[in-house]
């Protein structure tokens, strides 16, 4: 027997048909022994057969399947749609519809499985929020109740506690700019100045204004031998320069003492630039590489906030980076170093 796998109505309605009305005239031929009257007969049930199980299929099955695509789409049907359901769906076979309603129900669960991860993210967000405004909030509050106390007579003590309640404000002002910054990013309100600069000058430049951060490290920045000669490259210098900013300043960090950071520059072709910033620190775990660059995200809490910092820097850096329809990128050795890199776009004439 032929498979009725891929069948439409009509040719299933047919079949269904034509095996109601052969016995049935098959029995009256055999009862009168007259074939016109077994013809007729063949006629009458298979047209009657036909029309009473295309009708069954169309108004009850099919009107129920068309139900439940407009309950896939979930919007009022528009006149392409009224179409699709009224001459192109009732055409499907049962399994072309199963494999549809199966493809929507695998996208349905990709977008919960997608909101899932984005609900976690959202609280894991809000609770480092909630940390990073906590921790410098309750040491001002700490230095001023003392002050408030009594140790205010004490003008040693004093200046020492309004030093320190002074930087904790200024911990809270870098993380709202911070906060300021990324925001303006993602709504896209930042615009990109672009003019052709050599990349070069502004890797020196940002050596020496953080020249005393490396000395007290004992930490020695250059450009790689081979990648000295000027390379043009055309974006928004002063958003690329707090990119690479950002950058040299995490390798010093976490470089170790008496190490080396490197940039590198390479020509990928005559489009685009590729600058990379390498240290030879404590380097990151292959597990937090995925999510060095989300928000307030710390490969070992304790130890970035002893170093500073709002744990926005990558994030802006990415937001940066990406507004100028480019792309960044980590790469990562424990005890051996990290190197993040960036493309540019090159010169414009």
């Amino acid at each position: 027997m032929a498979s009725t796998k891929n069948l439409s109505p009509k040719q299933l309605s047919a079949r269904t048909a034509g095996l109601l009305a052969a016995p049935v005239a098959l029995g009256i031929y055999a009862l009168t022994g007259n074939w016109l009257v077994g013809l007729v007969s063949l006629a009458i049930v298979f047209s009657g057969s036909y029309g009473l199980i295309r009708f069954t299929l169309e108004k009850f099955i099919y009107r129920k399947i068309k139900l439940i695509y407009k309950l896939i789409h979930q919007t009022k049907a528009t006149r392409k749609e009224e179409v699709y359901f009224k001459y192109i769906l009732p055409q499907k076979s049962i399994d072309e519809v199963r494999e549809d309603v199966e493809k929507w129900g695998e996208k349905r669960n990709e977008e919960i499985e997608l909101l899932k991860k984005n609900e976690a993210y959202r609280k894991e967000f809000l609770q480092n929020l909630a940390h990073e405004f906590k921790t410098p909030i309750f040491a001002i509050q700490g230095y001023v109740d003392t002050l408030l106390s009594g140790a205010m007579d004490d003008p040693e003590i004093r200046k020492k506690f309004l030093e320190n309640a002074a930087r904790n404000v200024d911990r809270l002002v870098n993380l709202m700019n911070d906060l300021d910054e990324i925001s303006r990013l993602e709504r896209g309100e930042q615009l990109l100045y672009k003019q052709n600069f050599v990349i070069q000058d502004l890797i020196r430049e940002i050596s020496e204004s953080l020249s005393i951060k490396l000395q007290e490290r004992r930490i020695r920045a250059f450009i790689k031998k081979g990648c000295e000669s000027p390379v043009t490259v055309f974006a928004d210098k002063e958003k690329i320069r707090m990119v690479l900013t950002n950058l040299i300043e995490n390798a010093a960090k976490y470089g170790k003492t008496g190490g080396s950071i490197v940039a590198s520059i390479y020509k990928i072709d005559e489009r685009n630039i590729l600058i990379e910033v390498s240290d030879d620190g404590i380097g990151i775990d292959e597990e937090h590489l995925l999510r060095i660059f989300e928000r307030f995200y710390r490969t070992d809490a304790a130890r970035s906030r002893d170093k500073g910092g709002t744990g926005l820097g990558l994030a802006i850096c990415k937001h940066i980076i990406e507004a100028h329809g480019q792309s960044i990128h980590v790469r990562s050795t424990p005890d051996v170093g990290t190197t993040v890199g960036f493309t540019l776009e090159s010169r414009r004439d």
